[in-house]
């Protein structure tokens, strides 16, 4: 029951009616008892906010959207409608609040959801479902297959517009970028949980486009997750059964004679049969599995190294092994190196590194020793995918690096583009004023290696020489 207090206020009340009875069990009156439960009503009221609704923006959160999602579909389903889920994920969120602090990040997001809700209808629902990531329900849409996605991508790129507005926290000017992700549902049957899990799939995509855009979800996308999972999950016992193999691409001077050959990874999975390491290296460094795998390949590089050491033909071959990151700033990762060398007997001359320039100029200082101590050790290092922009050249002359190789991007082009031309002819200047070796990867046609040699690069690797083949065909290469 509702009563009213003596200046005004409305509040509620609990009314408990008891019977009162007389000896013979006769009801001769009754006793109500009125309680105030305004401090209930107000607990009860705040548990529901709390189980429905964000703290920070007020917003529904996961829980509500996704029993309004359940009631939106439904409706969908009836009305033959579509609906739209747009997943928003704020780009860079965690360097905000590492730099500015928490209190400035929860400014923004308080921000960030104003600016959703002037973007959609009061139809749609705007809620946030964790950290910096916010779902938008667009309801009622059409429901042909041209007319819904359209719909959508024009609130998406009103969004993207209006987060990309500078925001004002406190003293600071802050700029937002954000990626989208959308999916849609027209009335096939489809769980909720599944569709929001879609648009979050999406997203991740927009991520890797190069965010502050949108991508829509289909099916290749799903795809591509399931392989992803199956490979990971794969990959991890991949190593113990054996099933990785090395195979080796020549490498050769412009007499035609054979300087070595660069390893490289192959996953002879059972069901895809042979894997190249795009497929797979990624998901190893992601999830730390390229320790174990990187490691292998060493491992595997000096003993085929000490197998060719047996045959006067090979003995002076070198051999070229591409280190990722992650394995070059392990702790120890020069003494595993020392120790493969040691075990299998071979000549660390012979070893050649393959390092990454991005790889290079990560943490400087400790680089520069693990480098110094391979060169100690006497394994040669080759600066892979090298580029000519300033950072290159101001940390090139400081690296103890052995070779320079020009990256395939430049040699790809280099017979019809003057700019490939140009950076070739500069890098292998560079090197010679350095006193460091060259050698172009990606030759895949006699006048790529006349252009090269016109340009005094003598050493090459490419299809034009050979492809990357199982050690006994090498071999078989080599011995005719």
């Amino acid at each position: 029951m509702w009563n009213r207090r003596k200046n005004g206020e409305a509040y509620p009340q609990l009314l408990s009616i008891t019977e009162v009875r007389n000896a013979d069990g006769q009801v001769i009156n009754y006793v109500g008892a009125m309680t105030d439960i305004t401090q209930r009503k107000q607990s009860e009221e705040e548990i529901q906010r709390l189980a429905y609704y964000d703290h920070l923006t007020g917003f529904p959160n996961r829980r509500m959207l996704l029993d309004r999602l359940q009631h939106a579909l439904a409706y969908a389903v009836r009305g033959s409608r579509s609906v739209a889920l747009l997943f928003i994920d704020l780009d860079n969120f965690k360097i905000l609040n590492d730099t500015l602090g928490h209190d400035k990040g929860d400014l923004l997001l308080q921000q960030v959801a104003k600016r959703l809700t002037d973007c959609v209808r009061d139809t749609d629902t705007v809620a946030r479902i964790g950290g910096d990531e916010f779902v938008v329900m667009l309801e009622d849409l059409s429901g042909t297959d041209i007319d819904a996605p359209e719909q959508a991508r024009l609130v998406a790129e009103k969004i993207l517009a209006s987060l990309a507005v500078p925001f004002q926290l406190a003293r600071h000017d802050y700029t937002c970028t954000s990626s989208i992700g959308i999916a849609l549902f027209n009335g096939q049957q489809q769980e909720f949980e599944e569709l929001l899990k879609q648009a979050d799939i999406a997203m991740y995509q927009a991520k890797s486009a190069g965010r502050n855009t949108l991508r829509f979800f289909d099916s290749k996308m799903q795809d591509a997750i399931n392989m992803r999972v199956e490979i990971e999950t794969e990959l991890r016992c991949a190593l113990d059964k054996g099933q990785f193999q090395l195979h080796y691409q020549i490498q050769k001077n412009h007499r035609g004679e054979a300087l070595g050959a660069e390893a490289l990874i192959r996953w002879n999975h059972p069901q895809h049969g042979m894997m190249p390491p795009a497929q797979f290296i990624p998901v190893a460094e992601e999830t730390g599995l390229i320790l174990s795998i990187g490691h292998w390949v060493i491992e595997s590089a000096c003993a085929q190294l000490a197998a060719w050491a047996r045959h006067p033909h090979m003995r002076k071959l070198a051999l070229a092994v591409n280190v990722s990151a992650r394995q070059f700033h392990q702790p120890g990762f020069a003494d595993q190196v020392k120790q493969a060398i040691t075990r299998h007997g071979i000549a660390p001359t012979l070893l050649k590194l393959e390092l990454t320039e991005s790889l290079l100029l990560e943490n400087i200082d400790d680089t520069l020793q693990t480098m110094n101590m391979l060169n100690a050790i006497g394994v040669q290092l080759s600066l892979d995918d090298f580029d000519t922009g300033y950072s290159s050249l101001q940390y090139l002359k400081r690296l103890p690096v052995d070779q320079l190789k020009i990256d395939r991007t430049f040699v790809h082009n280099i017979v019809t583009d003057p700019s490939d031309q140009a950076i070739v002819r500069t890098i292998i200047a560079m090197a010679n004023s350095l006193s460091l070796d060259v050698i172009a990867e990606g030759v895949e046609t006699a006048e790529q290696e006349r252009l090269l040699l016109n340009s005094q690069c003598t050493s090459y690797q490419g299809f034009l020489l050979g492809k990357p083949l199982p050690a006994d065909q090498f071999e078989s290469l080599l011995s005719h």
